[in-house]
């Protein structure tokens, strides 16, 4: 007997003034072709509206591209409005422009991980497809 899965939810998003899309789009086509649920909120969102669609979206997982340098500021504060609202267990992941520097103070806050430009599109895909779902 084949045992139903509940397919993996994850919501993409371009948070704050960054207007670069094309890459974003991308990950979003390549997730979905491999058969994950894809939410994807568009350019110009607050961190408050990301965890606000992540909670009432139910999804497993957060990834946001950022291009404008505010990756120090912007990722640290998903993942404080995912704990404070009950959300910690949502996992977070990202990609854009993120210097070499700021990588390892970024995943010692949370973010689970970090793709940057010219990431095998294949490896976004096996990280988020190896995503446990515990819903």
């Amino acid at each position: 007997m084949a045992v139903a899965t509940t397919p993996l939810r994850v919501l993409i998003g371009k948070v704050g003034l960054d207007g670069h899309d094309r890459g974003v789009k991308l990950v979003v086509r390549a997730l979905r072709d491999a058969g994950v649920e894809i939410i994807y909120t568009g350019l110009h969102q607050t961190p408050e509206q990301i965890v606000a669609t992540a909670i009432q979206e139910d999804v497993q997982a957060i990834g946001l591209s950022i291009h404008s340098g505010a990756h120090n500021s912007l990722f640290p504060r998903v993942l404080q409005l995912l704990n404070e609202q009950g959300a910690g267990d949502v996992t977070l992941f990202g990609g854009g422009i993120i210097p070499d520097d700021d990588v390892p103070r970024l995943k010692a806050a949370g973010v689970q991980m970090l793709f940057r430009p010219a990431t095998p599109m294949h490896d976004i895909v096996d990280f988020v497809k190896g995503l446990r779902v515990e819903r």
